[in-house]
Order: structure tokens, then C-alpha cells, then sequence
């Protein structure tokens, strides 16, 4: 039911990674421009008298440019697309009956401030997905660092889940979690 948001800890470590090997590679170039390095000399050129590389050498360069910046763009994209898309929920089981039409956010918001009450929960988002053939919940909740994450996930399962598919009339509704943590310790005042 819950997941552990191992993209989020890639994402953090490749950028601290790439950080980290970023700023050395600046502080170096600027301790060799100013002559901090007494193996570098800061006015020598780069190359000494080299050639110009082969054509296929610059061409090699520009592909592999290329490929990097489309992986960035991939990687840029991911992070905005995180939540799946919503839409107008139809709550008729017999069409011929009329038509009740919901809108996935006011389904989840009751929802919600039933979650938001649960002790060590600070924030909670939630967004209803799919058909009512197929239904899916994600939920992000944010919590204290010393909440209890099972207490919080037992009454999650036992009351307000329950509750939101009885509510939507749903036989199932499967759900995933992702739970965030803040810096933040203590009970928050309701």
C-alpha cells in the first residue's frame, strides 16, 4: 500500500552527485586561474599548439550533447508529470435514472480533512484517477518525524479509505501512498 518514493532518492542523490563533482570542477578552474595551484601555470593555454580534432571527433561531441540534453529534458519532464490525471466522475450505476456528475477534487476533500486530523499529519493531498470501472487513489502525506506511520496508515485503511469508497459507491479503490516528512516534531494543534 505504501511506497518507499525510491525515484525521489535517485533524483537526490544523482543531483548531489553532480553537485558536489560541479563545484569541485568550478573551485579548481578558479583556483588555476588565479594561480592557487603550483602545478598549473594561469596563463599557459589549455592546449599547446594541437591540431584541430577530426571532423568525426566534433560530430561525436555534438551527439553525445545532443543525447545528454534530451535526457535532461526527460528527466525535467518526469518531475512535473507526478500525479495522474483527474477528470469529472459520472456516479450513475443506470444511466436511464439520470445522471450524477462529481468532480474527482470535491470527492476527495472531505477525505482529506478527515485525513489532515490524524495525530503526526501535517498536510495531506490525495487525487482520484481513473474510471469507476478502474479507479485508482494517490495520496502524498506529509507528517512529523516522530509521527507514527502505521497508526497513521491503520486509520487510513480502517476509516477514511472505507468511508471515501462508500462514499463513491466503490467496491474497490486501490491506493498508493507516499509520505513525506517534515523537520517539524511535536502533535500539531487542530
Amino acid at each position: 500500500m505504501t511506497s518507499l518514493n525510491r525515484p525521489a532518492r535517485l533524483n537526490r542523490a544523482l543531483l548531489a552527485v553532480f553537485g558536489v563533482i560541479l563545484l569541485a570542477a568550478g573551485l579548481f578552474a578558479v583556483a588555476a586561474h588565479f594561480s592557487r595551484l603550483t602545478f598549473l601555470d594561469g596563463g599557459a593555454p589549455l592546449i599547446d599548439d594541437a591540431a584541430a580534432p577530426p571532423t568525426w571527433v566534433l560530430w561525436a561531441t555534438a551527439a553525445a550533447a545532443v543525447v545528454l540534453g534530451l535526457l535532461a529534458l526527460r528527466w525535467l519532464a518526469a518531475q512535473v508529470a507526478r500525479r495522474p490525471k483527474t477528470h469529472t466522475w459520472h456516479l450513475e450505476r443506470n444511466p436511464a435514472q439520470g445522471s450524477t456528475r462529481l468532480a474527482a477534487k470535491a470527492a476527495t476533500a472531505p477525505f482529506l480533512s478527515e485525513v489532515t486530523t490524524y495525530a503526526g499529519v501535517r498536510d495531506a493531498r490525495a487525487t482520484l484517477a481513473g474510471s469507476r470501472e478502474d479507479p485508482t487513489l494517490a495520496m502524498v502525506i506529509t507528517t512529523d518525524q516522530d509521527g507514527d506511520l502505521a497508526a497513521i496508515n491503520h486509520r487510513l485503511t480502517t476509516h477514511g479509505l472505507p468511508r471515501l469508497r462508500q462514499a463513491l459507491d466503490l467496491s474497490t479503490l486501490p491506493l498508493t501512498v507516499e509520505y513525506r516528512l517534515t523537520t517539524h516534531t511535536g502533535t500539531r494543534a487542530h
